[in-house]
């Protein structure tokens, strides 16, 4: 059992082998990233339960298609994408479940996502202005989040999505020029 951290080569190292098959590489990695992955879930979802659930959706996806990461950037890069689509993912189910039940004739009320939080804590007007934009512009949503939310440099932006550094630059600041009428709540 590996007690200390590893470094990002380290990483990409076990990230390879468990690519290749290799099983004892495979585990380690999970095992290594998991605080990571469940840190980048805490950034979208707060509560811990939900957290939770995400990171283990992540781990489960980074065990089952590893072969996504073609070894160009670093993994823990790709690894941030798999996580937070996974966060993403773990918040939409969530809100299709929060359906409030009006006691008195049992309806069910949609509430308005605009001025109610449907899941208590939550970054809903960050998540509800992404889920607004990927509707019609998607290309802008993982650069955005990559860069705006998760801090990552413009050339590792470029190797995980696989375009042009000028592009990603243009794909962010489109993405943010819409963002901020919605952030802003000029629906």
């Amino acid at each position: 059992m590996h007690t200390t951290a590893r470094d990002a080569d380290e990483i990409d190292e076990l990230a390879r082998r468990a690519r290749e098959g290799d099983r004892d590489a495979l585990e380690d990695l999970l095992t290594e990233v998991r605080p990571r992955v469940l840190s980048i879930c805490r950034g979208v979802l707060p509560f811990s339960g939900d957290a939770e659930d995400a990171c283990q959706e992540a781990l489960l996806s980074v065990a089952t298609k590893i072969g996504g990461w073609h070894g160009r950037g670093r993994f823990t890069t790709w690894l941030h994408v798999v996580a937070v689509n996974s966060a993403r993912s773990t918040y939409r189910r969530l809100k299709r479940q929060a359906t409030p039940v009006d006691m008195e004739d049992h309806h069910h009320d949609r509430p308005d996502p605009r001025t109610t939080s449907i899941i208590a804590g939550t970054r809903l007007d960050l998540l509800e202005a992404l889920e607004i934009i990927e509707r019609d512009h998607p290309q802008y949503v993982e650069p955005l989040v990559l860069r705006d939310v998760y801090g990552l440099a413009y050339e590792e932006i470029a190797a995980t999505v696989g375009a042009p550094l000028g592009t990603v630059k243009a794909q962010i600041h489109h993405g943010r020029k819409l963002a901020r009428p919605l952030l802003r709540g000029d629906r």
